[in-house]
């Protein structure tokens, strides 16, 4: 199957990011753990629209980073990750990181999550942060 990444808004602007480079980390994030890439779409959005589409698909009343909507079959990763930028931003702030290292983690943390690692337990946070923390370094984000 061939890998198909794309990126979108809604009713944001696109971050500052290499796109290119985006979509081949996560090809090889996906191929480490011997699955194909398939369909992945990327969609930037404001955190109203994500608390939106957090209460209509997912019955939860709060903001968050990011929402994953998996679509993977038993070889093959695809998904929708809506990403809140406002967010992000907000949180880049809070952990006094580069606004561009953190939209990197969370875009790292949807895949992860299509890849099957959840974040339920603090054992599993702690794990998922883990994982985060090594891509982040691997591709010296």
């Amino acid at each position: 199957m061939k890998s198909d990444i794309e990126f979108y808004t809604q009713d944001v602007d696109f971050p500052e990011l290499d796109f290119s480079c985006i979509s081949n980390w996560l090809s090889f994030i996906i191929g480490a753990k011997n699955m194909s890439c398939g369909h992945l779409s990327i969609i930037f959005c404001s955190d109203e629209y994500l608390l939106k589409v957090n209460r209509e698909y997912l019955n939860h009343d709060y903001y968050t980073d990011i929402i994953s909507f998996d679509y993977c079959t038993p070889k093959s990763v695809s998904g929708d990750l809506f990403i809140s930028v406002d967010t992000v931003k907000l949180n880049s702030n809070i952990f006094d990181v580069d606004f561009t290292h953190e939209l990197t983690r969370v875009i790292f943390h949807g895949v992860l999550h299509l890849l099957g690692w959840d974040d339920h337990s603090e054992g599993d946070k702690l794990q998922m942060r883990s994982l985060e923390n090594f891509w982040l370094h691997y591709f010296s984000v």
